[in-house]
């Protein structure tokens, strides 16, 4: 017996894997303002499912395919008569609709929404984790490939243009990264969940940060805690995992929140 074969070991494997994925990419989304982009392919995945159900193929490879379809489409299609939240607002809800839709004409196949939506990290399994850290090890490649030239083009789009960088190869690399991250993600902390794990720690890290690659690292720590300390309590308590861990982080936040306030009003004192 191996510690692979326990559970919990495995969910927090899973866990941890996606919150080291999650924290690069959620530094970038609040830097970009990318939120509601984030909540759109979350969103869209559910067709993913649908489809990967419909043809007996890997969940993984059909929220993969769905995922960079959407983002590739908002991608192509921003700038062209349309505005950014517009066509985020249009393709996300088609693309939930039509996969509850389609779920719902698959006969023969018992399919559990909430696992989906939710999140079912404790039925996670070591197929899963190859799955889910192959992920990881891609995201990261990818950020430690792009790194400076993602943070330019995050931070002053015309020295990027000035430096032979282009902001929108960057921005197309940063939404396939976001792509793999949503795929991966989808078992562990749910469709609807995975924008708070990217968003959250990111945000509970800024006031503490002082540099990218500090707030990256923060980000990554509270992210592993809240993945980490969610799981225990959802384990102690009976309570659903995914809403747990996203629970803890959001306590994390606003305890960044108390502490930023009061630092602030510390260093108004003292400059008094």
């Amino acid at each position: 017996m191996t510690g692979l074969d326990s559970f919990l070991v495995r969910a927090l494997l899973a866990g941890v894997g996606v919150a080291i994925a999650a924290a690069p990419l959620g530094c970038f989304v609040v830097w970009r303002r990318m939120a509601y982009f984030g909540d759109a392919t979350a969103q869209a995945s559910i067709l993913g499912v649908a489809l990967a159900l419909a043809f007996s193929t890997s969940i993984f490879l059909g929220v993969l395919v769905v995922s960079l379809l959407m983002a590739i489409a908002v991608f192509g299609l921003s700038g062209r008569g349309y505005t950014m939240d517009t066509l985020l607002g249009v393709l996300s809800h088609c693309a939930l609709a039509f996969g509850l839709v389609a779920a719902s004409f698959l006969s023969g196949v018992r399919i559990d929404l909430m696992a989906y939506l939710f999140g079912d990290i404790l039925a996670v399994g070591k197929t899963d984790l190859v799955v889910i850290w192959g992920g990881v090890c891609l995201v990261l490649f990818l950020m430690w490939w792009r790194w400076s030239a993602l943070l330019t083009s995050t931070l002053n789009p015309d020295l990027a243009h000035a430096a032979g960088m282009d902001p929108r190869r960057e921005q197309l690399i940063l939404t396939v990264a976001l792509a793999v991250v949503v795929a991966v993600a989808v078992k562990v902390i749910g469709a609807l969940l995975i924008v708070a794990l990217l968003i959250i720690p990111a945000a509970t890290a800024r006031p503490f940060s002082k540099t990218p690659e500090q707030m990256v690292l923060i980000a990554t720590v509270i992210g592993s805690l809240s993945a980490a300390g969610g799981l225990q309590l959802a384990y102690i308590f009976d309570t659903p995992t995914g809403p747990t861990i996203v629970c803890l982080a959001a306590v994390f936040f606003a305890l960044s929140m108390v502490g930023s306030l009061i630092r602030g009003r510390a260093m108004g004192r003292g400059t008094t």
